[in-house]
C-alpha cells in the first residue's frame, strides 16, 4: 500500500471513502501528525482515485451508494476476473472448500474419510483410525492439510470463508501470493497437528487457518501501521472471547462443544509468529 495524499485533519471524508469503495478502489486513510494520509492498495488504480479525489476537493458530485454509476456488464466482470488474479490463493481456498463442500453431497462419506487427517475405517461396527506415521509413509502427505477443506454444514462453511476472503485479500495484496500460500499451508497443517495431538481424528474446517490470518493481521497492523493492514478492535477482541469461550463447559451446554479448539489456538500461534517475522523484516527494511 501506497501513501498518494495528504488530507486536512478537519476533512469530512465519509463521502469520498464512500464513492472509492464503490468503485472498488482499495484504500485506506489513516491519522497522522500533519493531517489524515490517504493510501492506495493498488498503484494501477491511481489515476481512477486521482479523479475522485479531483472531483471531491472541487466539490463536485459523487456516486453515493443509493445512486451508483451505472457500469456495463462487462466492466463489473473485468473487475470481478481482475480481483481474483490479484488473489489467486485466497480465490482457491474459498473455491476448493465450496466445491468439497458441495462433492460431498455426491459422494457421501467416502469424500470426508479422503481427506481427513488419517483414514478412518468401520471394524466390528466401531470406527478405527489409522496412525499418522503410517499415513505418511504410505504417501498420503495430502492429509495433513485436507480437512482444512472440510466443512460439516452452511454456518461453517460461510462463517470460515468469509473471514479467509476478508483477511486472505490483506495479505495476498499487500504481502503477495507467495505468503499467503505459506501461511495455508504453515496455519493450515500447523492446526491439523494440533488438533490431532489432542485424540481428534474427524474433525475439519478452516478455522485454524482464519485465526492464523487474524493474528498475522492484527500484528502487522500493531507493529507496522503504515504497512495497509488493518483489523478492527472489536473484531479482534469477539474473535478471541469466541475462541476461549468455546473452550468454556458452557459451549458445551448451549451447542457449541464440538469445536476444534486447539486448531483455534495452533492457528493463531502461527499467524502470530509469521506477523511478528514479517514485521521485523518490514521494520528492518524501512518500508
Amino acid at each position: 500500500m501506497q501513501p498518494v495524499m495528504l488530507l486536512p485533519h478537519d476533512a469530512d471524508t465519509r463521502t469520498l471513502r464512500q464513492t472509492l469503495w464503490q468503485q472498488r478502489i482499495s484504500h485506506r486513510i489513516t491519522q497522522e501528525a500533519d493531517g489524515q494520509l490517504l493510501w492506495l492498495a493498488n498503484p494501477a488504480q491511481y489515476d481512477a482515485l486521482q479523479e475522485v479525489v479531483g472531483r471531491w476537493q472541487r466539490g463536485e458530485p459523487l456516486d453515493t451508494p443509493d445512486h451508483p454509476r451505472p457500469q456495463p456488464r462487462g466492466m463489473v466482470n473485468s473487475l470481478s476476473l481482475g480481483l481474483i488474479k490479484r488473489v489467486p490463493v485466497t480465490a482457491a481456498m474459498v473455491a476448493l472448500s465450496v466445491a468439497v463442500f458441495a462433492l460431498i453431497s455426491v459422494f457421501g462419506d467416502w469424500l470426508i474419510v479422503s481427506l481427513t487427517i488419517v483414514p478412518v475405517g468401520i471394524s466390528g461396527d466401531e470406527l478405527v483410525f489409522g496412525s499418522l506415521s503410517q499415513t505418511l509413509a504410505s504417501g498420503q502427505i495430502w492429509r495433513l492439510l485436507s480437512p482444512a477443506f472440510l466443512h460439516f454444514g452452511w454456518t461453517h462453511l460461510i462463517f470460515n470463508l468469509m473471514w479467509v476472503w476478508y483477511f486472505g485479500r490483506q495479505v495476498e495484496t499487500l504481502q503477495g501470493s507467495r505468503w499467503m500460500l505459506t501461511l495455508l499451508l504453515v496455519a493450515g497443517v500447523g492446526a491439523n497437528l494440533a488438533q490431532y495431538a489432542t485424540g481428534t481424528a474427524l474433525f475439519g474446517g478452516m478455522s485454524g487457518v482464519v485465526y492464523a490470518l487474524l493474528g498475522h493481521v492484527w500484528l502487522m497492523s500493531r507493529r507496522v501501521p503504515q504497512s495497509g493492514f488493518f483489523v478492527p478492535t472489536m473484531l479482534v477482541v469477539f474473535m478471541l472471547g469466541w475462541m476461549v469461550f468455546t473452550m468454556t463447559a458452557l459451549a458445551g451446554k448451549v451447542g457449541f462443544g464440538n469445536v476444534a479448539n486447539e486448531a483455534h489456538l495452533g492457528g493463531l500461534m502461527v499467524g502470530l509468529a509469521t506477523g511478528w517475522y514479517a514485521s521485523i523484516r518490514r521494520l528492518r527494511s524501512g518500508s
